[in-house]
């Protein structure tokens, strides 16, 4: 299904297995909703919304002037939309970014979160990154050509992509995290060198109502490469609620 916002294409599918309260699943940057068929099918009792993020999967390829809350606002209207008032929400990556914002600012909607290898955390920042910053600073001051390489998400991007990534990156999300009030399940790859698992004890303090889960042999997609590990975590959160 496709759905309209800000004259941008949007592809949603809302399986309906008549529960009150749906999952909602949410992607990590570059991916697509395609990462969950797999949950789908085992959580086949439970009413499933998943999206695409333009612009990946199958929504627009082109969009200009996201930013982080533009995706929010997008799932908000699309929840809207279908007549959702609460779901469960899953998100991994960048997809946790936005679960962290409607859980603060759409707590109504929010029944209860899980953050998978979630981003929104402000990033320590290495030496080698403050002397590239120093570099790039010196190199603007004094009009010399120096365009360090960004990391492969940027670097694939359009131009005009690549000021929403800059925007979406940027924002740092340890004010939302502090004010959602629902029970919350963090699970994380204890190898994630693309989230490291520092923000996953950030969050884990910042959320009151939260639990920490770690997966050992797991990397940044630690729903994937722990799957059944994974849904046996999800299977208790639910049980507990």
């Amino acid at each position: 299904m496709i759905y309209n916002y800000n004259g941008s294409q949007i592809y949603y599918n809302f399986i309906d297995r008549g529960s009150s309260c749906p999952l909602i699943l949410l992607h990590g940057w570059g991916r697509s909703s395609s990462d969950y068929q797999d949950l789908i099918a085992y959580m086949k009792n439970r009413s499933v919304l998943i999206v695409d993020f333009p612009p990946f999967g199958l929504s627009d390829k082109t969009i200009v002037g996201w930013n982080i809350y533009t995706y929010a606002g997008m799932l908000m209207s699309l929840c809207d939309h279908l007549k959702i008032d609460r779901g469960d929400f899953v998100g991994h990556s960048f997809g946790g970014r936005i679960v962290l914002i409607l859980a603060a600012v759409k707590r109504s909607l929010v029944h209860s979160c899980i953050l998978i290898d979630s981003a929104g955390m402000k990033p320590r920042r290495s030496v080698k990154y403050r002397f590239r910053q120093l570099k790039l600073k010196t190199a603007k001051k004094f009009k010399i050509n120096f365009h360090p390489k960004g990391s492969a998400d940027y670097e694939s991007l359009s131009p005009e992509m690549k000021e929403t990534f800059k925007s979406i990156v940027n924002t740092h999300l340890e004010d939302y995290a502090r004010k959602m009030p629902m029970k919350t399940l963090i699970v994380w790859g204890e190898k994630d060198n693309e989230t490291p698992i520092y923000m996953a004890k950030r969050l884990n303090k910042l959320i009151k109502n939260s639990d920490l889960k770690i997966l050992k042999n797991a990397g940044h997609f630690s729903f994937l490469d722990c799957k059944f590990e994974f849904y046996q975590i999800l299977d208790q959160f639910f049980e507990e609620e």
